[in-house]
């Protein structure tokens, strides 16, 4: 039960000789208040001739001129529209439907307009599960008003006009057809089929042209299977909500894995209905998120992952294909097991980047005919071919390549063997980067044709047989840039753009007589589609010993990785990523090389926390290969398999980059053939490095009862005071449920609305989604790296995440060591492979607040509606309610964010501004800010109810976090409506209240974990 076991955030809090640890859990700020500054010498103050008075006056001037610098706000001229357009009404958001495919990000989504202004992503619903938004998507929209974008084309570097460029790129083009020179097309993946129209029509065009696909993140060996087995070259679709049993063999498919997007489908079948659910079973080096929220998590090496899938297709077909034995095959055969019971309600997944190894998959799910292995509605969201990419930089070396045109992808900066690409470019006669920004790429090409965002351009998208959807612009461009297509088209001497050309290939071969319109306003067009696939025979057995003979164990072995923030490096430039902490290791602004304590002690790496709360860490080199990283910060991570190290790719970059912004390494000059796993030499190095760590901040360690779980089998078969007491005190000598004992006169809540937020921790996986949507809707600042280490991060909502030890109540009982020294000790003992929980938190928005007491001047107080609210221009600073908050949710800005060269970000310059949501004001200097429940949301919710004279409809309230949510683990709605889904969700057995043994009564409610652990 979750009460019995010991939580912990980080292992310096089971070291007993940290005071830093106990100083965080007493106070909110590690460092004191300058006092003594303030007053002088203490001995002397009694002998000052300064009188009481005059002390008083000084005290009551400088207390009142802080609180009005605090009330004053910035005068703003605003020029009115001479003549409005006819499609806008100020105050009033307009949404468009439209699609964000770029980056290795693929979504439908909803794009918030105020004023003209894109302000805000959110999901389309109607999509199903490729309507949700990951926390990328959501931050896309700040890349929009990016102040390092590229004004226009660039010539040599230097700025041009699009004739000039026009005429020079046509001129060349011609010639190379007159010579019969190869012209070759470099594109990341677009899933675009008029893009792809485009580029054939060009092909055929200039004739000698040929169209390379390359991701930064490659699933090329999962393409390459799949169209060898089916005659295809796309992705399996993946229906984890029709999956009983989950194996996977180091597949983050909660996170960028094969594209992403697969988490709300998971989540359907992470809820404990009528006694059921799915189970996970991970088999992994680095501490994923799909290993943190996995039921059963097994570490292993890299190489001992092939060995291990081999054995476990062994294991389940019966074949016995020469392997190796592992220390995780009883992990294994269980795992065999449980796949064989469930059949086809079983599905197997890798991300092993080895051809050999997809097939191995493939052919374990045909072999149990499983149901969620669709290869009818296969997906295109990744379409890299490695060879293809290698094949051109041989080409370009040999000087057979006349013209290069790179589209949607950053080669200079991604490749592994970037160097050599750069050195082959200098032999191409014409170079032309597509692109926003002046990157690593577009800093060594002849021509730079500018781009725009994906929020000011036209285009279309096929993410899986049978959904496609539309891209269209939701402001007009703000610099003179031109999208790819339309240069391409140009360059054909085209007369029509790119928006008559999607709209001409639609009606041919996509619309089937379908409205236009009516899908341009729905954003997605569904067809009844399957493709026919041939299958072919794969010999296994050469297949198993190909995938063996390539794997090659080492001492330690790299496992690079994308984090759910930067990704590959793509939005590197944007400070809501650069500034979100990772789920895992809750450290923003750096990647760092990830490795077990154990291993850590043997090569004498530590990390350490200093005395105002911020985590330092040792300093290494790494070589792969030819290849060497210097200086990459060490950190020690619960749950990495011993002789493995982590290391996530997507930082490093330096050109087109804001400087606060180039932080990290480039990890991907270690993926040597476009591999993850390598073996790697680690050598120590003099130095340390500074984190920007959340881990030790707002520390509630110590506390009982902040997160809860309990398993499949308890749920299923034990009281609920088992698995979920309810906490009691004593009123008139007897035991009572808390709810009913009360300090305060309660007054009826049940008039009018009343707000509950409800979260369900079987479903949350952790994603971020909701911090950066609460950035965004809420104005909420980017303080930098300095200011995450000294405690002064400004988000509104974090991700609590938990380790768990293995000692439990029961088990002790079981040993005999119950409320002895020696359960105690096992308890704080951080274990190799610790379970994982996320708790999201934000203000509770209590019933009975303990901020709203303290506060002396009534500058937070209760709604009606339930909501905690903040008068802004009230807040004196004295943060007296940040001291009384038993959540450490309140936010103090010590500085004023905004127009500030000191922080240097979005609200610094008139550009990036423009992301602003003007319903929410941006809070000065010296005030206590928090989440508000996205009041702004809820009210223009009933007026809008009130003013077309309807009731509002279950579903229509939504705050940012619980819209963004893609597994719907965040509900949101009035528990006054007895029918609606967080009342229903009131009353659910698995419901509790953060501390609810202190008597707040929060309107944010949290609903167990579920882990199904048992062996069926």
């Amino acid at each position: 039960m979750a009460s019995n076991k010991k939580y912990w955030r980080s292992v310096e809090e089971l070291k007993s000789d940290r005071p830093i640890v106990e100083s965080l859990m007493q106070k909110e700020f590690v460092e004191e208040l300058p006092t003594d500054a303030f007053l002088g010498d203490k001995e002397n103050l009694s002998q000052s001739s300064t009188t009481r008075r005059d002390f008083l006056k000084y005290v009551g001037f400088s207390t009142a001129a802080v609180s009005l610098a605090a009330c004053e706000g910035p005068v703003i001229k605003s020029i009115p529209y001479i003549v409005k357009p006819d499609n806008i009404v100020p105050g009033v958001a307009n949404y468009y439907a439209s699609t964000m495919a770029e980056g290795g990000d693929f979504a439908n989504i909803l794009v918030k307009v105020r004023e003209g202004r894109p302000i805000k992503i959110e999901p389309n619903k109607m999509a199903g599960n490729w309507g949700v938004t990951s926390a990328r998507v959501q931050a896309s929209v700040l890349s929009l008003y990016d102040n390092n974008r590229l004004r226009g084309p660039l010539d040599k570097g230097e700025p041009t006009n699009w004739d000039s460029l026009d005429k020079k790129v046509i001129e060349t083009l011609n010639t190379l057809k007159s010579n019969n020179e190869k012209i070759v097309i470099l594109t990341g993946t677009t899933a675009s089929p008029s893009s792809n129209k485009v580029i054939e029509d060009f092909t055929k065009f200039y004739s000698n042209v040929s169209h390379v696909v390359y991701d930064a993140l490659s699933e090329s060996a999962a393409l390459d299977a799949f169209e060898s087995m089916y005659g295809v070259r796309a992705l399996p679709n993946y229906k984890f909500e029709k999956a009983d049993v989950i194996v996977s063999v180091g597949a983050d498919f909660l996170g960028d894995w094969q594209g992403g997007q697969y988490s709300a489908a998971y989540a359907k079948g992470r809820v404990p209905s009528k006694g059921k659910m799915s189970k996970l079973i991970q088999f992994e080096s680095n501490l994923s998120l799909t290993g943190a929220n996995a039921d059963v998590r097994v570490p292993v090496k890299p190489s001992e992952q092939v060995y291990a899938l081999v054995n476990l297709y062994n294991y389940v077909t019966g074949n016995n294909f020469y392997s190796k034995e592992t220390p995780v095959d009883e992990a294994i055969k269980k795992a065999a097991d449980q796949l064989k019971k469930s059949g086809n309600k079983a599905v197997v997944v890798t991300g092993i980047q080895d051809k050999n190894a997809q097939l191995i998959v493939n052919a374990l799910n045909e072999y149990l005919q499983s149901e969620a292995f669709d290869i009818t509605t296969p997906r295109y969201v990744k379409g890299g071919n490695d060879a293809d990419v290698n094949n051109l930089i041989s080409e370009m070396q040999a000087g057979k390549v006349g013209a290069l045109l790179v589209y949607n992808t950053n080669p200079s900066y991604s490749l592994p063997n970037a160097t050599k690409f750069n050195e082959a470019l200098k032999k191409v006669k014409l170079s032309v980067s597509f692109g926003m920004s002046a990157d690593e790429t577009a800093n060594k090409t002849q021509f730079v044709a500018t781009t725009p965002h994906y929020l000011e351009s036209w285009g279309d998208a096929h993410f899986q047989v049978g959904n496609y959807s539309l891209m269209q612009p939701t402001i007009q461009h703000l610099f003179d840039t031109r999208q790819f297509e339309d240069s391409l088209l140009t360059w054909m001497q085209e007369n029509k753009n790119y928006y008559q050309f999607i709209k001409e290939n639609w009606a041919a071969t996509i619309l089937d007589g379908e409205s236009w319109n009516k899908v341009l306003h729905d954003g997605i067009y569904s067809k009844e589609e399957e493709i026919s696939v041939a299958k072919s025979e794969v010999d296994m057995a050469s297949s198993v010993a190909t995938l063996l003979s390539n794997t090659k164990p080492a001492d330690f072995e790299l496992n690079l990785y994308a984090k759910i923030g930067l990704g590959d490096g793509k939005q590197a430039n944007n400070p809501w990523l650069q500034e979100l902490p990772d789920p895992i290791t809750r450290t923003s602004w750096d990647n760092y090389m990830t490795i077990s304590a154990a291993d850590a002690e043997k090569l004498e790496l530590e990390n350490w926390t200093v005395s105002d709360g911020a985590l330092n860490g040792s300093l290494v080199n790494l070589k792969v290969g030819d290849s060497t990283i210097q200086n990459v910060p060490v950190l020690i991570q619960p749950g990495q398999a011993k002789g493995s190290i982590g290391l996530a790719v997507g930082y490093g970059r330096e050109a087109g980059m804001q400087l606060e912004m180039m932080t990290g390494v480039n990890a991907y000059s270690l993926m040597q053939g476009f591999n993850t796993f390598q073996p790697v030499t680690i050598e120590k190095v003099d130095g340390e490095h500074e984190f920007a760590c959340v881990q030790l901040q707002h520390t509630i360690m110590g506390r009982d009862e902040i997160i809860r779980e309990t398993t499949l089998e308890d749920y299923i078969n034990k009281p609920k005071d088992d698995w979920n007491k309810t906490p009691e005190f004593s009123l008139n000598h007897v035991e009572v449920p808390a709810e009913r004992v009360d300090l305060w006169e309660k007054f009826d809540d049940t008039i009018g609305h009343h707000f509950n937020l409800s979260i369900d921790l079987a479903t949350c996986t952790g994603c971020a989604a909701c911090i950066v949507a609460c950035h965004a809707e809420n104005n909420v600042p980017v303080v930098g790296k300095h200011e995450i280490r000294v405690s002064r991060d400004m988000h509104w909502l974090r991700i609590d995440r938990y380790y768990t030890s293995d000692m439990t109540n029961e088990k002790a009982k079981e040993e005999g060591i119950f409320g002895t020294g020696k359960m105690f000790n096992t308890m704080t003992i951080p274990q190799e492979n610790p379970q994982v929980a996320f708790q999201p938190v934000m203000c509770q928005h209590c019933n009975h607040a303990p901020c709203e007491t303290v506060c002396p001047v009534a500058a937070t107080s209760h709604g009606r509606q339930g909501q905690n609210h903040m008068a802004y221009n009230r807040c004196i600073g004295t943060r007296y309610c940040a001291n009384n908050c038993p959540y450490k949710v309140r936010r103090f800005n010590w500085f004023k964010y905004p127009d500030n060269n000191e922080f240097d970000f979005n609200m610094n310059n008139d550009l990036g501004k423009m992301v602003l949501n003007p319903d929410v004001v941006v809070r000065s200097r010296g005030v206590m800010e928090k989440c508000s429940m996205c009041l702004q949301k809820t009210q223009l919710t009933i007026l809008n109810a009130k003013k077309e004279g309807r009731p509002i409809v279950d579903g229509e309230f939504q705050t940012a976090c619980s819209s963004s949510c893609p597994t719907g683990s965040m509900v949101f709605g009035d528990v006054n409506d007895k029918e609606s889904e967080v009342a229903q969700l009131a009353k659910d057995d698995r419901t509790f209240h953060l501390l609810g043994e202190i008597g707040t009564k929060p309107n944010v409610m949290y609903h167990l974990k579920v882990r199904n652990i048992e062996e069926s």
